[in-house]
């Protein structure tokens, strides 16, 4: 496979770097750092490894810079005044209070990789990572990679999931994860049954329940006690819940810590939507689906849900399966302290949900997480042999130059 043609890769650069490996038949790249995901977290990575000089390279699954944002539902907004959206060095371009859309969301995100000319290599779906001696390999298609440092940025919400028993479904009802939903027209005519009320769940069901009839399972986990789009929340209240999102629910406090436990096991408090609004738009709440019967879902207090359509907020999987090393623990998540593997010298992770504070997964708190995992990557020390990958071959001169700007 060849660099598609929205990649931004000074080709100067890797010639040296570059060996093909005839009997496997893998193209070899050797760098200092790799970067798996082109989303925020892997581009606010870029943006503090670039101002260090080194070799580097941001793989990304999807064909365009921005796509985890224009692939959600159509109505998505984020839940952030404009004021407070952005990543390091560069802030959103729009008017102060608005809350953007996904799709603002991902023109910024794919102007910032632009902007700062980071070597994003798009439509690449890494299959493996390993270790080989003291180096990473990381393979996708007939590519294979060599690099010091692997920093994995990404969610740990990769694999939408979805209930065993939702296979026993009537095939008549149209089944689909929050993960694909775009909008109503996805829907067969009748009733519709969304399944969790976490922010996803109330915001689609809202959506909805202007055409269908509608019923949402399940309990909320609390809600945000005021209205988002008042003049005071977003330029007064907003800061309070920023400033404690950010420092006071963060690893380096013990209410944080306690904290971090319980937040990671449940879904996050509704922010935009209170559950009044889901009654005033005639929505009915059920109790949580607990089965399959004759076709039908069937909810724990044992009523049995007569509905043509099934939308599954569910929420999702690590998806960490390719990575082939012994870092995870027993609920299949990286062990990591701020991003850093103990366990595997020069492996790091970047937008894990609260990976340091409860803002680790958002806009507000991934450029500091980034730049700490960049400070250790800088802080270890390079094997002898593979010095040579560093420092002389800057990624792109300009990217260094323009990021330090």
């Amino acid at each position: 496979m060849g660099t598609p043609p929205d990649a931004v890769v000074c080709d100067s650069t890797y010639p040296q770097m570059r060996e093909v490996d005839m009997k496997n038949q893998y193209r070899v790249e050797k760098l200092h750092t790799i970067v798996i995901g082109g989303g925020q977290a892997g581009l606010s990575v870029g943006y503090y490894l670039a101002k260090q000089g080194v070799s580097f390279l941001i793989l990304d699954a999807s064909n365009r810079v921005g796509d985890a944002w224009r692939n959600r539902w159509d109505s998505l907004r984020l839940f952030t005044p404009s004021q407070y959206v952005r990543l390091p060095g560069l802030p959103f371009p729009r008017e102060k209070g608005a809350f953007p859309t996904k799709d603002q969301m991902a023109d910024y995100v794919e102007s910032y990789a632009a902007h700062f000319r980071l070597p994003v290599q798009s439509g690449v779906r890494v299959t493996r990572l390993a270790k080989e001696g003291d180096h990473f390999v990381v393979e996708a298609d007939d590519l294979r990679y060599v690099a010091n440092n692997v920093v994995v940025a990404m969610a740990n919400y990769q694999e939408p999931s979805v209930p065993s028993f939702a296979a026993e479904l009537d095939p008549a009802i149209t089944q689909i994860h929050s993960h694909a939903y775009r909008n109503p027209s996805q829907l067969q005519d009748g009733g519709v049954l969304v399944v969790g009320v976490g922010n996803s769940g109330a915001d689609i069901a809202l959506e909805v329940a202007k055409t269908h009839p509608t019923w949402l399972a399940g309990k909320e986990s609390g809600h945000i006690p005021f209205r988002t789009e008042t003049f005071l929340a977003r330029h007064v209240l907003f800061r309070i819940v920023r400033f404690v999102g950010h420092y006071i629910l963060s690893m380096g406090t013990s209410i944080g810590r306690k904290a971090r436990s319980k937040m990671l096991a449940q879904a996050g408090p509704l922010v935009r939507v209170k559950p009044q609004d889901l009654l005033d738009a005639g929505i009915k709440r059920v109790d949580r689906v607990s089965g399959v019967k004759d076709g039908l879902p069937v909810l724990a207090d044992g009523s049995t849900m007569e509905v043509k359509n099934v939308i599954w907020c569910t929420g999702y999987e690590p998806g960490f399966s390719w990575i082939n090393l012994p870092i995870f623990d027993q609920h299949g998540s990286p062990k990591q302290e701020r991003g850093v593997v103990k366990d595997v010298a020069g492996l790091y992770f970047v937008g894990l949900h609260f990976l340091y504070a409860a803002s680790s997964a958002t806009v507000i708190g991934i450029g500091r997480d980034a730049a700490h995992v960049v400070k250790a990557i800088m802080a270890r020390p390079a094997p002898r042999e593979r010095r040579e990958w560093q420092v002389q071959h800057v990624a792109c001169p300009e990217v260094a130059q323009k990021a330090s700007a």
